[in-house]
């Protein structure tokens, strides 16, 4: 890199160097991002701008800011690959900042994946914190993204499936690892909810996301209710809830395997486990209900275990449903 080596705002012959630039990086892997459209949207709008790294013509570095009237935004931040850490990303990241400064922005933010620990430690090297936060977002455009086991436009189908007897239930081998399943009676709040979340998040489970902690502490404190918990070489893995407060039968409530752990058939030996306890209690009859927004084996894994479904529901998703003006 020579001496003459500036960063200045994007001209519109960049758009080719600055694009090939971004693919070189990695940045450009989510088909669904159109770079053309996004540096004309975001210079036509008045709030943002491309800065680029220009040494003697050639593009070294290329960074998209933005704001948003109340904090700075930082996008498509990359650096040649051969010039990689050698502060180019560092100058470009100062640049970012003082466009946000010469237009009163107090706080830039910038959204990275939690698995790229490569990126995340380049921006804390810059001073940048990790706060603790839900990023969610809903595309405005009409293409179906997944949700769960299916896509955002297909309407939710819920199969409910039951059993009337103890099956003869297959032999389950799970991978060579430490496990255990125990029975969790005391189980807190805080828990349950870490549970709930970490094995139904990738299958949209929100129902119990909707009771207050006083709510939620009641049914899990119910002589009828319990729930047991799995562990892998110590750490939680997965759990099963058994709802045994309708007289004569026992649900199975809730069942999954955190997403780390799937692949070492844990959920059939997990679910072997819970049709047992569940018929131990002697009830008259164990039902259970999936729906396409599980995982897609979560179905045939019921059905192969011996539950034989005895309705189906269609029905809209949540999101489908027509907004009811009266709510707030």
């Amino acid at each position: 890199m020579s001496a003459s080596a500036r960063i200045r705002a994007y001209r519109a012959e960049d758009e080719s160097d600055v694009i090939r630039l971004w693919q070189a990086c990695g940045l450009l892997s989510n088909p669904l991002n159109d770079p053309v459209r996004d540096i004309a949207f975001c210079r036509d709008s008045g709030h943002g701008d491309v800065l680029v790294l220009d040494d003697d013509g050639r593009i070294l570095g290329a960074v998209m800011v933005g704001h948003d009237g109340h904090r700075g935004w930082m996008y498509y931040l990359g650096v040649d690959p051969g010039q990689q850490k050698s502060g180019l990303g560092r100058r470009l990241v100062t640049a970012a900042e003082n466009w946000w400064r010469d237009r009163g922005v107090i706080k830039g933010e910038l959204l990275v994946r939690d698995s790229n620990n490569r990126v995340i430690g380049f921006y804390q090297r810059c001073g940048y914190t990790v706060e603790r936060r839900e990023v969610m977002s809903r595309r405005l455009d009409g293409i179906a993204v997944p949700a769960g086991g299916q896509n955002v436009d297909e309407p939710v189908v819920t199969t409910y499936l039951e059993m009337h007897q103890r099956p003869v239930l297959p032999r389950i081998e799970p991978a060579k690892r430490q496990i255990a399943l125990i029975g969790a009676g005391g189980i807190t709040v805080p828990f349950y909810r870490f549970l709930y979340d970490a094995v139904g998040r990738p299958w949209y489970w929100t129902d119990r996301k909707l009771l207050s902690d006083d709510e939620l502490a009641a049914v899990l404190g119910d002589p009828d209710v319990d729930v047991f918990v799995l562990y892998v070489d110590g750490a939680p893995a997965g759990y099963f809830e058994l709802d045994g407060r309708k007289r004569g039968t026992v649900d199975l409530a809730y069942f999954g395997i955190m997403p780390e752990f799937i692949g070492l058939r844990l959920g059939p030996w997990l679910l072997g486990q819970a049709i047992e306890m569940a018929w131990d209690r002697e009830p008259q009859r164990l039902t259970v209900n999936t729906c396409t927004l599980d995982h897609p084996k979560a179905l045939p894994l019921y059905q192969r275990f011996g539950f034989l479904p005895y309705d189906r529901v269609e029905q809209p998703a949540s999101w489908q449903l027509p907004v009811d003006p009266t709510e707030s």
